[in-house]
């Protein structure tokens, strides 16, 4: 192995996109080997700036520029110190640390200077003295804890790294701007999606504060000539089309946007009425599962509610007041066996849903045990099944949907709201629980209604007693 000379390491300092086309992107420059035009001006300014601010869409390689900057620096300054952390040890690992190792790995020269290991990057020259650190907190560690997790020794050159900055706490950025303090070169770099409109990074952006920072902001935007080519066009696309180009999840993770609001409703009342307003024909629906949503009560303020729905229309709930599972139970046979349903969804985490899905299993009608809180969603953008259903449901009354034209369903529906999880950039509706705590009762109605959403909605059995034999009734609880 061979150290880099003193001429080539002056040239390195001075040019860091040298550098990174020496050590990493080696060969022709073609469209998959050369930076994004951003991450050339991030390493342009990096010797000449102690502040760079990075304020990314999701996906266009600012982990890589994160690595390549720690590697000039301990490269090209003798006796140099790295603190680098992010919102979680997991994501500093298997991001941030892993990337390192493969510049490391893949150059002559910088695996001749360097030793990487799980939580420390050493010179082999100088181990005690020049050395970059992993350093992360226990998730129940207080701000002031986390804040002491990057407390270190003083060096002459000192270069803290903050990655997936949005949920990292102010205290943090304190204990950062100690560091600068003294030294002969001291820089920050924080880099991370634009989740909230607070913290380090929205003060670096936002206020006053910008004067002291370069700030770097990386759009995936199709419609912007500067995007980064790194977040597929397609990809940005369909998000789009999906949410809106209005909506807080395309401004954060395709535009690299701050949010308008942390906290947004799904549905307004206007897009409600226009769903009570539809009145499809039979053909528009019949070919469609026939689904019950079941949220379950048992006594109290509470109410079980049976939501009907055959594609793209829903029938009037029925509410059950003070019915215990076998009650519950008997409604829905007996609503089956009226007019059998494909598909009943009963939400597993209900008073009574052990005693209902027992009942359903020995009768052999088709049942679901959902799992509002589960994060093992189908669509990685929502936090939970709960935001998977409640997102389905609302692109169903967007659409095409026709929901019945009942007061209770209009109240309900305009109640949830939604936000982007801290750090995860995540979808994620407001819990159950806070919505009863706020409104004085549950939205039993509307949750049961998602319900029907657990999957997509799928062609309907031909087997089944009545399918196409007699036109679909409307259920009622009359």
């Amino acid at each position: 192995m061979t150290f880099p000379s003193e001429v080539r390491l002056a040239a390195w300092r001075e040019e860091p996109v040298r550098f990174v086309y020496d050590v990493r992107l080696k060969g022709p420059r073609g469209p998959d080997n050369r930076l994004d035009g951003w991450q050339t001006d991030v390493f342009q300014v990096f010797p000449s700036v102690n502040r760079i601010a990075m304020k990314a869409s999701k996906g266009p390689g600012k982990t890589f520029t994160l690595a390549g900057l720690i590697l000039n620096f301990m490269a090209t300054r003798e006796n140099s110190i790295v603190i680098a952390t992010s919102i979680t040890g997991d994501n500093l690992r298997d991001g941030l640390w892993t990337e390192l190792a493969r510049w490391i790995a893949g150059d002559e020269c910088l695996n001749a200077m360097f030793e990487w290991s799980a939580e420390r990057i050493v010179c082999r020259e100088s181990p005690s003295t020049w050395w970059a650190s992993a350093r992360s907190w226990p998730k129940s560690a207080s701000s002031q804890q986390q804040a002491d997790a990057l407390a270190g020794p003083r060096a002459d050159y000192a270069l803290y790294v903050l990655d997936e900055v949005g949920g990292i706490p102010d205290a943090v950025m304190a204990a950062v701007e100690a560091g600068l303090a003294t030294g002969i070169e001291t820089k920050v770099i924080m880099a991370g999606n634009p989740t909230h409109r607070e913290g380090p990074l929205y003060r670096a952006c936002c206020t006053k504060e910008r004067e002291k920072w370069y700030v770097a902001e990386i759009t995936g935007d199709p419609d912007n000539p500067k995007r980064s080519q790194r977040v597929k066009r397609e990809w940005a696309l369909d998000m789009i089309e999906k949410y809106g180009r209005d909506s807080p999840y395309v401004q954060v993770n395709v535009f690299g946007n701050f949010p308008p609001a942390s906290i947004n409703a799904l549905l307004g009342p206007d897009d409600v009425s226009r769903s009570m307003l539809r009145a499809p024909k039979p053909p528009d629906y019949q070919w469609s599962q026939r689904r019950l949503g079941v949220d379950t009560a048992r006594f109290g303020d509470d109410r079980t509610v049976l939501f009907p729905r055959q594609g793209c229309i829903a029938w009037k709930p029925i509410v059950l007041r003070d019915f215990d599972s076998a009650q519950i139970a008997g409604r829905i046979l007996a609503m089956h066996k009226a007019e059998p349903f494909d598909r009943v969804s009963v939400d597993a985490g209900g008073p009574n849903a052990g005693g209902v899905i027992d009942a359903l299993r020995q009768s052999g009608v088709t049942y679901s045990e959902v799992h509002s809180a589960d994060t093992r969603t189908p669509e990685p953008e929502y936090h939970n099944m709960r935001a998977v259903m409640h997102f389905r449901a609302r692109e169903w009354v967007l659409g095409h949907g026709a929901l019945p034209n009942d007061p209770d369903v209009a109240r309900e529906a305009v109640v949830p709201t939604y936000s982007l999880q801290l750090n995860s950039g995540r979808i994620r509706v407001v819990e159950k629980q806070i919505l009863k705590d706020e409104l004085g009762e549950s939205p039993d109605i509307w949750d049961a209604f998602c319900l029907t959403f657990d999957v997509p909605d799928q062609p309907r059995r031909g087997n089944l007693p009545g399918f196409a034999k007699r036109p679909v009734r409307v259920l009622t609880d009359s």
